[in-house]
């Protein structure tokens, strides 16, 4: 039962906090937005949004300590869902007109440029789940999902070994294949915003509730 699962929507500045709010308490949730470190720490779920550059990004995240709150509630299994930058600042490093970032480290990789015709990759495309994932568990092949974003991850390096799961990676394409979204026990990140991606992106946020 998801009902009543006591959210946080981390507010460092960035980020849709807004919609993703609706979109939460949509689902069930008992959502609240805040950079309260505690709040942040104690509730059953996390959701960090983002919107914009890396950068600016990881700088307002720090502001709120950001970085230690996701890094305590991972060591402790707490549940993190990281949406479009929010996902990016998840991997090690990003790359933006040559100006290199570190980010949280989470996850190794690079979130570069994409290489395509036409940039922002703007509008709705389907992705390539896996089929034992969670989060897209009845969800047709065929199901599109909104990104706004001209960067991200084109190659995933965390592969599994001692100790820990192969994580579960989607795939989505636009010039080139990039990562769409990512299952890795209590971590877990979209590049899309579900948000926004009406019906399909509530059964999406509704999966992770369940998880929680």
């Amino acid at each position: 039962m998801v009902v009543g699962k006591k959210v946080v929507v981390l507010d460092y500045g960035s980020g849709n906090l807004r919609s993703a709010e609706r979109a939460l308490a949509r689902v069930g949730a008992d959502v609240t937005v805040t950079s309260d470190f505690d709040a942040a720490m104690e509730a059953d779920g996390l959701v960090v949004p983002g919107v914009g550059a890396f950068e600016a990004c990881m700088t307002g995240l720090t502001s709120v300590r950001g970085e230690r709150i996701i890094g305590r509630r991972l060591s402790g299994g707490r549940p993190v869902l990281g949406i479009c930058v929010g996902m990016q600042i998840l991997f090690a490093r990003g790359v933006e007109h040559g100006v290199e970032t570190e980010g949280c480290a989470e996850w190794p990789g690079t979130v570069e440029r994409l290489e395509a015709p036409v940039l922002p990759h703007m509008g709705w495309n389907t992705v390539k789940a896996p089929a034992d994932s969670v989060l897209f568990a009845g969800i047709d092949a065929a199901t599109r999902f909104y990104f706004v974003h001209s960067y991200g991850v084109r190659e995933w390096e965390l592969h599994a070994g001692e100790g820990f799961a192969e994580p579960l990676v989607t795939w989505a394409e636009h010039g080139v294949p990039f990562v769409a979204a990512v299952e890795n026990g209590p971590l877990k990140a979209t590049q899309f915003h579900p948000e926004k991606s009406g019906d399909a992106g509530a059964v999406l946020l509704k999966n992770w509730l369940g998880t929680l």
